[in-house]
């Protein structure tokens, strides 16, 4: 098997963001109240209640499964012996674990999931961790949150900077860093307390002295993957960036 499919294979999780409610078609309501009828003459044992739910159709998808295919796709191909993430999307941290030992960074206190992960509650702004200690180092939809106070951080307008340049200290030469942010074409922006909102000059500056590996971009508005040109330019509007970036 493929690493990337044997490493996918372990994430059994399917995080999903959806734009509004879909509206059972009638011939779907139709057979709903003809099997309501149905379950109601005989119910096997059980009690019956009514709980309306319609999931027919394409399997819904979003940002968060693009960003997390995307570190699947480049852990899966680096194999790295050693992972730190930071804040990262739990459930992709599950089935990180069932494949990698992982050091975990989180501001907010909690349990290790299993002996293969480690875990370090600390701001991501000051690691007490050595110079160039791992061989990746992964941080899913993190950077735009440092230093807001959203997650009970200190507030530090720098946050982001500092986070990022800790991410790099850590970093072995020719190590990666995997990250996933908001990004747009129009001016960059604060929505106080949520998230920033990045140019792609300014993510580049914030990765100088890194080697961009890998990008990939993505449209809330098509839900879908899309080249750089197709970046919202909308004041206040977000899309997603991806990117691998080697320390030399």
């Amino acid at each position: 098997m493929h690493p990337v499919n044997e490493f996918l294979s372990h994430f059994g999780v399917r995080l999903s963001r959806m734009r509004g409610v879909i509206r059972p078609p009638s011939a779907f309501m139709e057979a709903y109240r003809r099997n309501l009828a149905i379950l109601n003459r005989d119910p096997r044992g059980f009690q019956v209640f009514k709980e309306l739910q319609y999931d027919a159709g394409t399997h819904p998808e979003g940002y968060i499964d693009f960003e997390c295919t995307f570190a699947a796709q480049q852990i899966g191909m680096l194999n790295p012996q050693s992972i730190l993430d930071i804040g990262s999307y739990r459930h992709f941290v599950l089935g990180l674990l069932s494949h990698f030992d992982v050091t975990t960074v989180d501001v907010r206190g909690r349990r290790p999931i299993s002996g293969k992960e480690t875990v370090i509650t600390c701001d991501a702004k000051q690691l007490s961790l050595p110079d160039e200690s791992y061989d990746v180092v992964l941080s899913l939809s993190t950077l735009e949150h440092f230093g807001l106070g959203r997650y009970g951080d200190e507030f530090d307008l720098d946050g982001d900077k500092k986070a990022l340049r800790e991410m790099v200290r850590i970093l072995k030469s020719g190590g990666h860093l995997i990250f996933t942010t908001t990004l747009t074409k129009s001016q960059p922006s604060i929505g106080f307390n949520a998230h920033r909102i990045y140019s792609r000059e300014m993510l580049r500056e914030r990765c100088e002295g890194l080697v961009c590996m890998e990008e990939e971009f993505y449209s809330m508005t098509s839900q879908d993957t899309c080249s750089f040109e197709q970046i919202t330019e909308n004041a206040e509007s977000w899309d997603v960036y991806c990117g691998r970036w080697r320390k030399p």
